[in-house]
């Protein structure tokens, strides 16, 4: 996955931060919050989680489906961000 290393540390840091979210939600089980808060950071979690797979799946679009080596029309371009769009929409 040579996309990925590119924003690697970008990456790593974004799975730290859902690291620290979900130990966030362990604490708040533990400590017996209310549960519309617990709720809540769920939420959170899965929107962190949509917005990681989102990123990842957008390189993987732009190094593997489509060849880095080829210029595309200006058609597939269009095609392109729709796709990416509608991803990102979808995982929101």
């Amino acid at each position: 996955m040579s996309h990925t290393i590119h924003g690697k540390q970008k990456l790593i840091n974004r799975v730290r931060r859902i690291r620290g979210q979900i130990e966030g939600i362990e604490k708040a089980l533990h400590d017996e919050k209310d549960s519309s808060v617990i709720l809540q950071d769920i939420a959170a979690v899965r929107g962190a989680i949509n917005g990681l797979m989102a990123e990842v799946l957008e390189g993987h679009i732009n190094h593997h489906v489509l060849d880095p080596e080829t210029t595309l029309t200006s058609e597939q371009t269009e095609a392109t961000k729709v796709l990416l769009e509608l991803i990102r929409t979808y995982l929101r």
